[in-house]
């Protein structure tokens, strides 16, 4: 071995040299034991709701009602207040499904929470996992696995009130919409979850924020039935850029990238500025939480 030099032995990692096989596939490795860890979480999550299934009850007969109540509530309204349709149910289907998937994913903090007053958050802390970012993972798919399971039972009972179907592409959209608003409010609510001191600072904050929501959006009620103020303030919430494209599926049967869905005080807003809106307040979201998440799972 003349010529060679051996760096210092408290450098030199014996394992890999013995068997650099065994090390030749370690980033693969690690990418499947993340994956796998992810899976088990979300596992944990659904045996947890499978053995408290009511929470998932209410947020599916909460909806229906709320399309049964309000449809009928609003069927003799004028013609021409609810836009260029007569049917209420039209109407107010993408609100629910909107709205649905919003309170869902608000509430996503909340089993983090819960695991950190119990304290088993510390134990996964604490364990060898590959990423401690699968908790998150897991989390996020939990909850917009919810949301689209929801949005497809309030499409189905919008249908059976009368309220009509999209077609295919435009129900692919509508999964598209849910997805990334869904995935935004996950990660604010999860990092809200790692943010705030226990789990009743967290549903304050949800209670706070939740109606103030839904009535500064389009969700019951057209921007021209609003005063001026009020229509500002829901042209910059991001739930009305996911209910008005939704709204316009359900009341036009040719669309496009192009079609105008909403008439902001700046001007118009198309359907495919509208899903920008939402792929940006997603990724704004999940950019915003970084620091806290690297701080608390690093």
């Amino acid at each position: 071995m003349s010529g060679t030099v051996l760096p210092p032995k408290s450098d030199i990692n014996w394992q890999q040299v013995a068997s650099p096989q065994l090390y030749a596939g370690t980033s693969s490795n690690t990418f499947g034991e993340v994956v796998q860890e992810t899976l088990a979480l979300t596992k944990r999550l659904f045996i947890q709701l499978a053995r408290r299934p009511s929470t998932l009850f209410a947020g599916i007969i909460q909806p229906v009602m709320w399309l049964v109540l309000f449809g009928a509530l609003f069927q003799n309204a004028p013609k021409g207040i609810f836009g260029s349709t007569t049917n209420y149910g039209q109407f107010l289907a993408a609100g629910v499904i909107v709205f649905t998937a919003f309170a869902g994913a608000l509430n996503a903090g909340l089993p983090v929470m819960f695991d950190r007053e119990f304290g088993f958050l510390n134990r996964l802390l604490v364990a060898p996992l590959a990423s401690r970012f699968s908790i998150v993972f897991a989390s996020a798919i939990f909850i917009i696995s919810q949301s689209l399971l929801q949005a497809a039972v309030i499409v189905g009972a919008a249908a059976f009130l009368g309220a009509g179907l999209p077609s295919v592409a435009g129900l692919s959209s509508i999964v598209l919409i849910v997805f990334a608003l869904a995935l935004g409010v996950t990660a604010l609510s999860l990092g809200l979850a790692f943010t705030l001191p226990g789990h009743i600072e967290l549903i304050a904050v949800i209670f706070v924020s939740t109606l103030p929501m839904l009535f500064a959006s389009t969700a019951l009620a057209p921007l021209s039935f609003m005063p001026k103020w009020l229509q500002v303030v829901a042209t910059l919430n991001p739930l009305s850029y996911a209910i008005e494209p939704i709204r316009y599926l359900y009341t036009h049967s040719n669309w496009g990238f192009n079609s105008v869905v909403m008439q902001a005080f700046w001007g118009d807003v198309t359907f495919g500025g509208a899903l920008l809106v939402l792929a940006g307040f997603a990724v704004v979201a999940l950019l915003s939480i970084q620091p806290r998440l690297r701080r608390t799972l690093s």
